[in-house]
Protein backbone atom coordinates (compact mmCIF):
# COMPACT_ATOMS: atom_id res chain seq x y z
CA UNK A 1 0.00 0.00 0.00
CA UNK A 2 1.35 3.14 -1.25
CA UNK A 3 1.86 5.83 2.00
CA UNK A 4 0.36 8.42 -0.27
CA UNK A 5 -2.62 6.92 -0.89
CA UNK A 6 -5.90 8.69 0.15
CA UNK A 7 -7.47 7.01 3.29
CA UNK A 8 -10.76 8.01 4.34
CA UNK A 9 -11.19 7.07 8.31
CA UNK A 10 -15.36 7.82 9.00
CA UNK A 11 -15.16 7.72 13.05
CA UNK A 12 -11.82 9.04 13.60
CA UNK A 13 -12.62 10.66 16.69
CA UNK A 14 -13.98 7.81 18.50
CA UNK A 15 -11.91 4.72 20.47
CA UNK A 16 -11.18 2.88 17.66
CA UNK A 17 -10.89 5.78 15.03
CA UNK A 18 -8.46 7.72 16.62
CA UNK A 19 -6.26 4.38 17.39
CA UNK A 20 -6.52 3.63 13.59
CA UNK A 21 -5.22 7.19 13.22
CA UNK A 22 -2.46 6.50 15.53
CA UNK A 23 -1.28 3.58 13.82
CA UNK A 24 -1.72 4.64 10.45
CA UNK A 25 0.51 8.06 10.92
CA UNK A 26 3.46 6.06 12.78
CA UNK A 27 3.99 3.59 9.90
CA UNK A 28 3.91 6.39 7.86
CA UNK A 29 0.56 7.12 5.68
CA UNK A 30 0.33 11.01 4.82
CA UNK A 31 -2.67 11.63 3.31
CA UNK A 32 -5.75 10.46 5.95
CA UNK A 33 -9.02 12.20 5.54
CA UNK A 34 -11.23 12.81 8.10
CA UNK A 35 -14.52 14.45 9.11
CA UNK A 36 -16.19 15.72 12.28
CA UNK A 37 -20.07 14.50 12.63
CA UNK A 38 -20.42 17.87 12.57
CA UNK A 39 -18.88 18.65 9.10
CA UNK A 40 -19.99 15.77 7.80
CA UNK A 41 -23.52 13.73 9.21
CA UNK A 42 -22.91 10.05 7.70
CA UNK A 43 -26.77 9.56 8.34
CA UNK A 44 -27.38 12.05 5.46
CA UNK A 45 -27.44 9.51 2.05
CA UNK A 46 -26.72 12.70 0.08
CA UNK A 47 -24.12 14.62 2.47
CA UNK A 48 -21.99 11.07 1.85
CA UNK A 49 -22.39 11.29 -1.63
CA UNK A 50 -21.53 14.35 -2.64
CA UNK A 51 -18.18 14.21 0.37
CA UNK A 52 -17.09 11.02 -1.54
CA UNK A 53 -17.66 12.66 -4.77
CA UNK A 54 -15.61 15.68 -3.65
CA UNK A 55 -12.70 14.23 -1.66
CA UNK A 56 -12.26 11.12 -3.93
CA UNK A 57 -10.72 8.94 -1.02
CA UNK A 58 -9.49 5.23 -2.63
CA UNK A 59 -9.47 3.64 0.82
CA UNK A 60 -12.23 3.79 3.14
CA UNK A 61 -11.93 2.64 6.99
CA UNK A 62 -15.62 2.36 8.78
CA UNK A 63 -15.09 3.01 12.24
CA UNK A 64 -18.03 5.15 12.77
CA UNK A 65 -20.89 3.97 15.03
CA UNK A 66 -23.75 4.66 17.72
CA UNK A 67 -22.28 2.36 20.52
CA UNK A 68 -22.89 1.75 24.30
CA UNK A 69 -23.75 -0.88 26.86
CA UNK A 70 -26.74 -2.79 28.22
CA UNK A 71 -28.39 0.18 29.37
CA UNK A 72 -28.25 2.14 26.52
CA UNK A 73 -29.20 -0.30 23.57
CA UNK A 74 -32.00 -1.58 26.16
CA UNK A 75 -33.43 2.17 26.34
CA UNK A 76 -33.07 3.45 23.23
CA UNK A 77 -33.40 0.15 20.37
CA UNK A 78 -34.78 1.97 17.34
CA UNK A 79 -31.28 4.77 17.56
CA UNK A 80 -29.20 1.65 17.63
CA UNK A 81 -31.14 -0.22 14.82
CA UNK A 82 -31.17 2.81 12.49
CA UNK A 83 -28.54 5.22 13.01
CA UNK A 84 -26.37 2.58 12.78
CA UNK A 85 -27.53 1.03 9.62
CA UNK A 86 -27.89 4.44 7.90
CA UNK A 87 -24.20 5.24 8.49
CA UNK A 88 -22.75 2.11 6.97
CA UNK A 89 -25.38 1.81 4.01
CA UNK A 90 -24.28 5.28 3.31
CA UNK A 91 -20.70 4.42 3.31
CA UNK A 92 -20.54 1.42 2.01
CA UNK A 93 -23.07 2.01 -0.80
CA UNK A 94 -21.53 5.39 -1.28
CA UNK A 95 -17.95 3.94 -1.61
CA UNK A 96 -19.19 0.94 -4.09
CA UNK A 97 -20.93 3.67 -6.60
CA UNK A 98 -18.04 6.03 -6.23
CA UNK A 99 -15.81 2.88 -7.04
CA UNK A 100 -13.80 2.69 -4.08
CA UNK A 101 -11.99 -0.59 -4.47
CA UNK A 102 -10.93 -1.44 -0.48
CA UNK A 103 -13.23 -0.74 2.58
CA UNK A 104 -12.61 -2.44 5.59
CA UNK A 105 -15.73 -2.61 7.87
CA UNK A 106 -15.44 -2.31 11.59
CA UNK A 107 -18.50 -4.20 13.71
CA UNK A 108 -18.03 -6.21 17.14
CA UNK A 109 -18.68 -9.68 18.51
CA UNK A 110 -22.15 -9.44 19.37
CA UNK A 111 -22.87 -10.06 15.75
CA UNK A 112 -22.49 -13.56 16.88
CA UNK A 113 -25.42 -16.05 18.65
CA UNK A 114 -26.18 -16.02 22.33
CA UNK A 115 -25.48 -19.06 23.09
CA UNK A 116 -23.16 -20.12 20.07
CA UNK A 117 -20.73 -22.50 20.83
CA UNK A 118 -17.29 -21.04 22.18
CA UNK A 119 -14.91 -19.79 21.26
CA UNK A 120 -16.79 -17.90 18.61
CA UNK A 121 -15.71 -19.14 14.99
CA UNK A 122 -16.56 -16.69 11.98
CA UNK A 123 -18.99 -19.43 10.19
CA UNK A 124 -21.65 -18.98 13.99
CA UNK A 125 -22.69 -16.25 12.07
CA UNK A 126 -26.74 -16.45 11.62
CA UNK A 127 -27.12 -19.78 12.99
CA UNK A 128 -29.00 -18.91 16.13
CA UNK A 129 -30.81 -16.18 18.19
CA UNK A 130 -28.83 -12.62 19.21
CA UNK A 131 -28.33 -11.79 23.07
CA UNK A 132 -31.66 -9.72 23.19
CA UNK A 133 -29.50 -6.96 25.42
CA UNK A 134 -28.13 -5.48 22.44
CA UNK A 135 -29.43 -7.10 19.29
CA UNK A 136 -30.71 -3.69 17.75
CA UNK A 137 -26.57 -2.70 17.81
CA UNK A 138 -25.65 -6.68 16.56
CA UNK A 139 -28.41 -6.72 13.62
CA UNK A 140 -27.08 -3.29 12.10
CA UNK A 141 -23.80 -4.56 12.09
CA UNK A 142 -24.79 -7.90 10.79
CA UNK A 143 -26.62 -6.26 7.76
CA UNK A 144 -22.96 -4.26 7.31
CA UNK A 145 -20.87 -7.01 7.00
CA UNK A 146 -23.51 -8.85 4.54
CA UNK A 147 -23.78 -5.79 2.72
CA UNK A 148 -19.94 -6.12 2.44
CA UNK A 149 -19.95 -9.48 1.49
CA UNK A 150 -22.31 -9.48 -0.90
CA UNK A 151 -19.89 -6.44 -2.78
CA UNK A 152 -17.16 -9.05 -2.65
CA UNK A 153 -19.35 -11.52 -4.48
CA UNK A 154 -21.27 -9.63 -6.93
CA UNK A 155 -18.69 -7.00 -7.92
CA UNK A 156 -15.01 -8.67 -6.99
CA UNK A 157 -14.19 -5.84 -4.66
CA UNK A 158 -12.05 -6.13 -1.91
CA UNK A 159 -14.18 -5.10 1.12
CA UNK A 160 -14.03 -6.90 4.15
CA UNK A 161 -15.42 -6.81 7.99
CA UNK A 162 -13.56 -7.24 11.20
CA UNK A 163 -15.28 -8.06 14.28
CA UNK A 164 -12.92 -7.19 17.02
CA UNK A 165 -13.79 -8.13 20.74
CA UNK A 166 -14.79 -6.30 23.81
CA UNK A 167 -12.04 -3.00 23.07
CA UNK A 168 -10.57 -1.07 25.62
CA UNK A 169 -8.44 1.84 25.96
CA UNK A 170 -7.44 5.27 24.94
CA UNK A 171 -10.79 7.64 23.92
CA UNK A 172 -12.90 5.21 25.53
CA UNK A 173 -15.98 6.14 26.83
CA UNK A 174 -16.34 6.38 30.47
CA UNK A 175 -19.67 7.70 31.12
CA UNK A 176 -21.06 4.97 33.85
CA UNK A 177 -24.45 4.85 31.91
CA UNK A 178 -23.79 4.36 28.50
CA UNK A 179 -20.50 2.52 28.90
CA UNK A 180 -19.01 -0.81 28.25
CA UNK A 181 -18.11 -2.88 31.33
CA UNK A 182 -13.93 -1.90 31.63
CA UNK A 183 -14.22 1.43 31.45
CA UNK A 184 -16.75 1.65 33.64
CA UNK A 185 -15.53 -0.43 35.96
CA UNK A 186 -12.21 1.09 35.72
CA UNK A 187 -14.02 4.62 36.80
CA UNK A 188 -16.09 3.42 39.49
CA UNK A 189 -12.97 1.85 41.08
CA UNK A 190 -11.30 5.03 40.98
CA UNK A 191 -13.89 7.02 42.02
CA UNK A 192 -14.88 4.70 44.96
CA UNK A 193 -10.92 4.66 45.85
CA UNK A 194 -11.09 8.92 45.95
CA UNK A 195 -14.24 8.50 48.08
CA UNK A 196 -13.05 5.28 50.47
CA UNK A 197 -16.37 3.58 49.32
CA UNK A 198 -17.25 -0.32 48.52
CA UNK A 199 -17.65 -0.61 45.12
CA UNK A 200 -20.73 -1.96 43.62
CA UNK A 201 -20.73 -3.84 40.33
CA UNK A 202 -23.38 -5.50 38.02
CA UNK A 203 -24.67 -9.39 38.09
CA UNK A 204 -23.00 -12.30 39.42
CA UNK A 205 -18.90 -11.83 38.30
CA UNK A 206 -19.69 -15.19 36.41
CA UNK A 207 -19.66 -14.63 33.19
CA UNK A 208 -16.09 -14.75 31.02
CA UNK A 209 -14.97 -12.24 28.54
CA UNK A 210 -12.09 -11.53 26.27
CA UNK A 211 -10.67 -7.71 25.65
CA UNK A 212 -8.20 -6.21 23.10
CA UNK A 213 -5.90 -3.49 23.49
CA UNK A 214 -7.97 -1.19 21.09
CA UNK A 215 -3.53 -0.02 19.60
CA UNK A 216 -3.68 -3.85 18.49
CA UNK A 217 -7.33 -3.61 17.47
CA UNK A 218 -5.46 -0.71 15.17
CA UNK A 219 -2.96 -2.76 13.96
CA UNK A 220 -5.17 -5.36 13.00
CA UNK A 221 -6.96 -2.80 10.51
CA UNK A 222 -3.34 -2.12 9.20
CA UNK A 223 -2.72 -5.59 8.30
CA UNK A 224 -5.91 -5.52 6.32
CA UNK A 225 -5.23 -2.19 4.77
CA UNK A 226 -1.73 -3.87 3.69
CA UNK A 227 -2.71 -7.02 2.52
CA UNK A 228 -5.94 -8.31 0.51
CA UNK A 229 -7.99 -11.22 3.02
CA UNK A 230 -9.24 -14.16 1.41
CA UNK A 231 -12.30 -14.48 3.08
CA UNK A 232 -14.87 -11.74 3.87
CA UNK A 233 -14.75 -11.89 7.70
CA UNK A 234 -12.16 -12.02 10.30
CA UNK A 235 -12.73 -12.35 13.95
CA UNK A 236 -9.88 -9.98 15.89
CA UNK A 237 -9.18 -10.92 19.76
CA UNK A 238 -6.63 -12.24 21.80
CA UNK A 239 -8.53 -15.87 21.80
CA UNK A 240 -8.52 -15.62 25.79
CA UNK A 241 -10.84 -14.68 28.44
CA UNK A 242 -11.69 -14.46 32.29
CA UNK A 243 -14.18 -13.62 34.56
CA UNK A 244 -15.69 -10.57 35.38
CA UNK A 245 -15.00 -10.86 38.94
CA UNK A 246 -11.10 -11.65 37.82
CA UNK A 247 -11.29 -8.29 35.57
CA UNK A 248 -12.63 -6.60 38.80
CA UNK A 249 -9.54 -7.83 41.04
CA UNK A 250 -6.87 -6.11 37.94
CA UNK A 251 -8.76 -3.43 38.16
CA UNK A 252 -8.87 -3.17 41.62
CA UNK A 253 -5.18 -3.33 41.64
CA UNK A 254 -4.44 -1.21 38.89
CA UNK A 255 -6.43 1.78 40.51
CA UNK A 256 -5.43 0.95 43.98
CA UNK A 257 -8.79 0.50 45.38
CA UNK A 258 -8.16 -0.59 49.07
CA UNK A 259 -12.32 -1.11 49.36
CA UNK A 260 -14.88 -4.54 49.18
CA UNK A 261 -16.69 -5.06 46.25
CA UNK A 262 -20.35 -6.07 46.19
CA UNK A 263 -21.86 -7.81 43.41
CA UNK A 264 -25.71 -6.83 42.86
CA UNK A 265 -27.01 -10.13 41.40
CA UNK A 266 -30.34 -8.56 40.80
CA UNK A 267 -28.59 -7.04 37.54
CA UNK A 268 -28.47 -9.25 34.38
CA UNK A 269 -25.58 -10.62 33.27
CA UNK A 270 -25.96 -10.86 29.94
CA UNK A 271 -23.88 -13.57 27.53
CA UNK A 272 -22.50 -16.15 29.69
CA UNK A 273 -19.01 -16.37 28.15
CA UNK A 274 -17.84 -14.87 25.04
CA UNK A 275 -14.76 -15.96 23.64
CA UNK A 276 -13.43 -15.15 19.55
CA UNK A 277 -11.75 -17.99 17.92
CA UNK A 278 -9.26 -15.91 16.55
CA UNK A 279 -7.30 -18.97 14.44
CA UNK A 280 -8.14 -17.24 10.97
CA UNK A 281 -6.00 -14.13 11.33
CA UNK A 282 -3.43 -16.00 13.18
CA UNK A 283 -3.14 -18.36 10.14
CA UNK A 284 -2.63 -15.13 7.99
CA UNK A 285 -0.06 -13.61 10.29
CA UNK A 286 -1.68 -11.57 12.92
CA UNK A 287 -1.83 -11.53 16.77
CA UNK A 288 -2.07 -9.38 19.64
CA UNK A 289 0.38 -7.86 21.60
CA UNK A 290 -0.35 -6.07 24.43
CA UNK A 291 -1.58 -8.34 27.58
CA UNK A 292 -4.90 -7.29 29.84
CA UNK A 293 -3.01 -5.60 32.82
CA UNK A 294 -0.77 -3.94 30.99
CA UNK A 295 -3.65 -2.69 28.85
CA UNK A 296 -5.59 -1.69 31.42
CA UNK A 297 -2.14 0.02 33.33
CA UNK A 298 -1.64 2.50 29.90
CA UNK A 299 -5.70 3.32 29.87
CA UNK A 300 -5.61 4.36 33.98
CA UNK A 301 -2.91 6.46 33.34
CA UNK A 302 -4.49 7.96 29.82
CA UNK A 303 -7.79 8.19 32.32
CA UNK A 304 -5.93 10.06 35.16
CA UNK A 305 -4.02 12.48 32.75
CA UNK A 306 -7.52 13.38 31.12
CA UNK A 307 -9.94 13.26 33.62
CA UNK A 308 -11.06 16.52 33.03
CA UNK A 309 -12.27 15.81 29.55
CA UNK A 310 -12.60 12.01 29.48
CA UNK A 311 -15.65 11.66 27.29
CA UNK A 312 -19.02 11.00 28.62
CA UNK A 313 -21.58 9.83 25.73
CA UNK A 314 -24.57 11.43 26.32
CA UNK A 315 -28.04 9.74 24.94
Amino acid sequence: MNKKTKIYIAGHRGMVGSAVWRALEEKGYTNLLAKTSSELDLRNQQAVTNFYATEKPEVVIDAAAKVGGILANNDYPYQFLMENMQIQNNLVDGALNAGIEKFIFLGSSCIYPKFAPQPLKEEYLLTDSLEPTNEWYALAKITGVKACQAIRKQFNKDYVSLMPTNLYGYFDNFDLETSHVLPAMLRKFHEAKLNNTPVTLWGSGTPMREFLFVDDMAQAVVYALENELPEYLYNIGSGKDITIKELAVIIQQVTGHQGEIIWDTEKPDGTPRKLMDVSKMATLGWEYSTELKEGIEKTYSWFLENIENIKEVKM
